[in-house]
């Protein structure tokens, strides 16, 4: 049997497009579509598809709204079209905190040509959400940490404003340590005793699904967390300048989108910037970040978890932990075993809570990942290991 899609947009163009590239796949079979938001809802209920395409910006109740209620009344998996703006990438934010799993540009050109490539990419990414449960969002489906309202979040967004960035974290904090995710307790089987190695970088690799389980580590994290940390989620350039300024606001620890130049500081987390490759040079004691343009058909994305990862095995050798997170390929698995060819740390993700176990399959495979760990149970094991508890 094929997986059953619904369509939803309201451009009859689109809908149809879309359609067509969905119907070529055998495994595939969109067996209806939706004009607006409200009619994908109750579609969505009386329909049960395995997974929905959904556009953002439609009439009567926009793509947000419509997946906040599916979530809640008949949760499925869905996949958003963005437009390639700042704004398009923080309303895609929204969308994943509403609860959707995954995310496409709306780039119109390339669906109304119809590319091999286009097409290939849109129903490899329906198809990889069909193959996971839409139970998982039940667990994971909010980007924003439980007890946090949104008045916490607009006070903090003024004092940001404002340069008050101490006041900012005190705020934070003070919602975060009464929010229960801060007091997760490690199953028995997942607690593991201190290595009683030194580290000096955590690095983090990740793809689809990856920025919900990023904020889960990240928004746990105390204010004096002592290393810095770099990480490479694969988006495109308009998306990641949003989503850093979106966890700086979460988080305890300074998130930002990496600049060329940027020195790595304890406490701070560097995003590479889309469209880009981050890399890591100097001395493991003055480590700095370099940005540069790619345009090596060797490297398929940009950024690349291969290439940030390999740059710190050449600076740090030894002394990084290095995590994979949920993801569709093999991106991070050539720079993981350069890290453990050097003597660092890698861990990965489990299967039962990623999005798509691409990325973190590929190195605890190749038996390059020392553990495997459920998402919720990364952060008060990162602690414990580098804090040698």
């Amino acid at each position: 049997m094929p997986y059953k899609v619904l369509v939803v947009d309201d451009s009859s163009f689109f809908r149809r497009r879309v359609t067509d590239i969905l119907n070529k796949d055998s495994e595939l079979i969109v067996i209806d579509v939706a004009v607006n938001g409200q009619e994908a809802v109750d579609k969505a209920i009386a329909l049960k598809p395995d997974v929905i395409t959904m556009d953002i910006e439609m009439p009567v109740l926009n793509g947000i709204e419509a997946v906040k209620q599916i979530m809640a009344q008949a949760p499925t998996a869905i996949l958003m079209f963005s437009s390639i703006t700042h704004q398009g990438a923080k309303s895609t934010l929204e969308a994943l905190d509403a609860g959707a799993l995954d995310f496409l540009p709306k780039k119109f050109n390339e669906i109304a040509a119809n590319t091999e490539d286009a097409g290939s990419l849109l129903r490899q990414r329906v198809i990889q959400l069909c193959h996971k449960k839409s139970s998982l969002r039940s667990s994971t489906r909010t980007l924003m940490p439980a007890g946090l309202s949104k008045n916490s979040l607009l006070q903090s967004r003024a004092m940001s404003q404002n340069g008050q960035h101490q006041e900012k974290r005190a705020v934070l904090a003070r919602t975060l340590s009464n929010n229960s995710v801060n007091k997760v307790k490690l199953p028995a089987e997942v607690f593991k005793r201190s290595s009683g190695k030194d580290y000096k970088l955590l690095a983090i690799g990740t793809s689809t699904g990856g920025p919900v389980a990023l904020q889960k580590i990240l928004t746990q994290l105390p204010k004096n967390f002592p290393l810095p940390i770099i990480i490479v989620q694969h988006m495109p350039a308009a998306f990641t300048k949003a989503f850093a300024e979106r966890l700086n606001l979460l988080c305890q620890i300074t998130v930002k989108e990496a600049s060329d130049g940027d020195i790595l500081k304890p406490g701070c987390a560097y995003l590479a910037p889309g469209g880009r490759q981050m890399i890591v040079n100097g001395q493991d004691t003055l480590a700095k970040i370099k940005i540069i343009d790619d345009n090596s058909p060797r490297i398929a994305f940009k950024p690349s978890v291969d290439v940030s990862f390999g740059s710190a095995a050449k600076v740090y050798s030894g002394s990084v932990l290095a995590v994979i997170l949920t993801g569709m390929g093999t991106d991070g698995l050539e720079g993981s075993r350069m890290l453990k060819n050097k003597g660092s740390t890698i861990w990965s993700q489990n299967e039962e809570t990623c999005v798509v176990y691409g990325m973190p399959q590929a190195v605890s495979v190749a038996g390059i990942s020392e553990f495997s760990l459920p998402i919720e149970n990364f952060t008060s094991s990162i602690l414990k290991e580098i804090q040698h508890g």
